[in-house]
Order: C-alpha cells, then sequence, then structure tokens
C-alpha cells in the first residue's frame, strides 16, 4: 500500500521502501522495519501518518464492533446521517464506500491500518463529515486500528464466532471488550451480557429498559416500534424484518443521538427510506419467496429464522471450511429446529473435504435431512420442491465467489436464483 505525499510516499510495505520516503510501523510488519531503515526509509507510526497526512481532527471516526450485525448497523448510520444532512463514508466487509460510490472491493473486515487510512484520506477530500468502519475482532487482536482516535464505538452483541482464531468464547469476549474500555463515547446493546466496557460517555440500547430502548413493537409487516428515552417518545418506522434488526435500529438512533443531539422523532425520521444491505435478508425473488442473507453463526441464523418463524421455511445452507469447527452441529441444529425442509450444502470449503464439513453440519440433525454437496443443485433442488414456503439461502449473502483449494470460483447465490427461475419460466 503506497499513499503520495509531497515529493514521496508513505508505505507499509518494505519493497517499495526508496530513500527518504515513509515506512508505517505495524503490527504485522515490524519485522521488516530494520531493513526499511537501512534503505533510507523514515520509520512512522500510524498515528504519525495520519498527522503527516493532515487527517488528525478532520473526520469523526465511528467504530462498530459485535459479532452480528455490524454491516446493516454501519449502512443504516451512513443512511441515517446523510438523511439528516450529514455525509459519511463506508468501510467493512462489503467493502468502503462514499455516498454510494464503491471506493475499495471487499477484503478483509477490518482493512490493514495503512489501507484504512488511505480510506479515511479519501473520505476528507471528498467533504465526509463521518468514517463509519466496521471493527472485527481479528483487527483488535492484531492492533490493526493501531493510531485511530474514535469520536464514538458501537457494540451490537456478542455470541460464538472465530474460535478457531480465539480458541475459546472467553478469550473472544476478552478480545471485543478491550475495544469498549476506554472512555470513548459508547453505545451498547444493554440486553447482552457477555461483554465487559467502560461506563463513562456510555449510552445503552435496549428492547426492555436503557438509555433508548422499545417500549413497544410490531415485526409482522416490517418494524413499528415506539422509542423512548428518560424524555421523549418517538415513532419508528422500517421496511426491514426481524428483532435483530430491530437492535441494529436502536443502535444507531443512539449514536446519532450521541452524534448530532437531535430530537427522538427527528432521529427516527431519519432512518427511513433504507432498503437494507445486499446480501443481509435480500429478497431475490417475491414470488416464490427466495431470501439470501450472510447468517453464518449459530447466533446469526437463530435470528433470522426466528424472524420468520410463523413462516414455512426451506433453508439451504452451509458452514465454512478452515473454520471453528464446533460451531456446525449446532449450526445444523438451528436450521432442523425452523425449518420444514433443510438442505445441507458446500459454502466455501477451502482446504477442507466439503462432504466432510456437510457431514458435521447435519451430525444432529433428523436422517431425513437432504444434503447436496453442488451448491448450485441445493439451491435448485430447494425451488423444485418450493410450493408455497420461504426459501432461505444463508451463509454467503453478497458473496460472489466459491473458495475451494485456495481458488476462488465465481458464483453468488443471487444469479443462481435467478438462472434457475429463468429456466423455469421458459
Amino acid at each position: 500500500m503506497k499513499i503520495a505525499l509531497n515529493n514521496t510516499f508513505i508505505t507499509d510495505n518494505s519493497k517499495d521502501v526508496e530513500s527518504r520516503c515513509y515506512f508505517v510501523v505495524t503490527n504485522s510488519n515490524s519485522k521488516y522495519a530494520d531493513d526499511a531503515l537501512d534503505s533510507g526509509a523514515n520509520l512512522i507510526s500510524p498515528k504519525q501518518a495520519m498527522e503527516l497526512l493532515g487527517l488528525k481532527n478532520c473526520i469523526k471516526i465511528i467504530g462498530i464492533t459485535g459479532t452480528n450485525g455490524k454491516t446493516t448497523t454501519a449502512f443504516l448510520l451512513a443512511h441515517t446521517l446523510s438523511n439528516l444532512g450529514h455525509k459519511s463514508a463506508v468501510s467493512g466487509t462489503c467493502g468502503s464506500f462514499i455516498d454510494d460510490r464503491q471506493i475499495a472491493k471487499k477484503g478483509l473486515t477490518t482493512s490493514q491500518i495503512l489501507e484504512t487510512i488511505s480510506y479515511i484520506k479519501q473520505a476528507v477530500e471528498s467533504g465526509c463529515e463521518y468514517f463509519i468502519m466496521e471493527v472485527s475482532s481479528h483487527a483488535i487482536a492484531q492492533n490493526r486500528i493501531e493510531g485511530l482516535e474514535f469520536e464514538l464505538k458501537i457494540f451490537t452483541n456478542l455470541s460464538q464466532d472465530h474460535l478457531d482464531y480465539h480458541k475459546s468464547f472467553s478469550e473472544y469476549a476478552r478480545v471485543k471488550s478491550s475495544f469498549l474500555l476506554d472512555e470513548c463515547n459508547k453505545i451498547i446493546n444493554g440486553d447482552d451480557l457477555n461483554i465487559s466496557y467502560n461506563n463513562t460517555n456510555l449510552l445503552t440500547y435496549s428492547l426492555f429498559s436503557g438509555d433508548i430502548y422499545a417500549s413497544s413493537f410490531e415485526l409482522k409487516s416490517g418494524i413499528n416500534a415506539t422509542i423512548k428515552n428518560s424524555t421523549e417518545e418517538a415513532n419508528l418506522s422500517l421496511d426491514l424484518h426481524g428483532k435483530f434488526n430491530l437492535y441494529n435500529a436502536l443502535g444507531v438512533i443512539g449514536a446519532t443521538k450521541k452524534l448530532l443531539n437531535l430530537d427522538l422523532q427527528s432521529i427516527c425520521d431519519g432512518l427511513k427510506g433504507f432498503k437494507g444491505v445486499a446480501g443481509r435478508m435480500e429478497i431475490v425473488s417475491h414470488k416464490p419467496a427466495i431470501i439470501v442473507d450472510f447468517a453464518h453463526t449459530p447466533d446469526g441464523i437463530e435470528k433470522v429464522l426466528s424472524s420468520l418463524e410463523e413462516s414455512e421455511l426451506i433453508v439451504v445452507f452451509g458452514a465454512g471450511g478452515d473454520r471453528d469447527k464446533s460451531k456446525r452441529p449446532i449450526m445444523g441444529q438451528i436450521v432442523a429446529k425452523y425449518a420444514k425442509v433443510a438442505i445441507v450444502t458446500s459454502d466455501n470449503p477451502r482446504s477442507e473435504d466439503p462432504n466432510s464439513i456437510i457431514e458435521q453440519v447435519a451430525s444432529k440433525m433428523p436422517p431425513n435431512t437432504i444434503k447436496i454437496t453442488d451448491r448450485k443443485e441445493a439451491i435448485k433442488k430447494a425451488i423444485d420442491i418450493q410450493n408455497g414456503e420461504i426459501l432461505l439461502i444463508l451463509g454467503k449473502g453478497d458473496e460472489d465467489y466459491q473458495e475451494i483449494n485456495g481458488v476462488k470460483y465465481p458464483f453468488s447465490d443471487q444469479e443462481v436464483v435467478k438462472e434457475i427461475l429463468n429456466k423455469k419460466d421458459k
């Protein structure tokens, strides 16, 4: 990564180093610092890079962390701020965006620090007041947010994920909590008891009680809720589905209250018109009803399926390879609880045998569970047997590839659905 600076540049890659350039020393490249110094580079920290680029105090950085809901919360917050007259950039799982313009394709949920700084620079140059970024547990553990001064931090929720990396849920929780222990402004899901945080500059949100809460709500046709704080009451109406999205909305309302201090009804009105994020409860077809969602953790799957528990469901899903294996049978059990028909298929098997993953997922599911390794064939089977049920295709969301043995083959759940439906129409 290189960023131009006057007659030289800033880099985090020792192979790019030239005399008089600046080499940002990070957690991942520190072993090359001496080589960069020997080649004539000036060694700087990420914080110094921000200062050299004139970015310090030029934009307000908002960090969103949690197992699920980060992406929807980020885009809903940007949408709300825009409706209220404030321009934002977003960086996370879907890539990096300024308004509707994509400035970087999807990669890591939280990019390497110099990449993030380059996105912040573009956001400042485009007149953004806010830079909203997803902050993953990997990024916290690997110090990929070093040098960033956050105006506000949002915590969504915590459930089992990434135990292949963190080894235990308690360690995962510790890492997430470490992001919330400073005195920065914080918006915390008060209904989630798995996290620790500093109470200074804190605002909690909840479905029951808290600084901002939903005193009543109805979820049958979108989200309709009464939102309260200690002195105000407002009506919220959103074209999103599920209790989990009400939580996301409450987090955004709390964040906007902290940032802009507007009246509660103006903030709730600012959320209106949000159409969701690609691959997050994305309706690909109305007749037949087919929805694609990114849910790939036990908690994420539970939230999606429980939001539609009054409907009959056909669910196509799998589990990623080279990731936490302990969650696979749990995911299968949750799908079995809600689905009329469950089809276990391949997700991103990576270096693992997809059939082995499928067997682990299905190990505690009923014997009549359908297993189809080829994901396209699994989706076709589901559409063929669909008879008024809602078809949910889970795990990949807006991904446009399937990763098998180190190769990313083109694959989109949405495009596969459209192709199959087009053939049926003909």
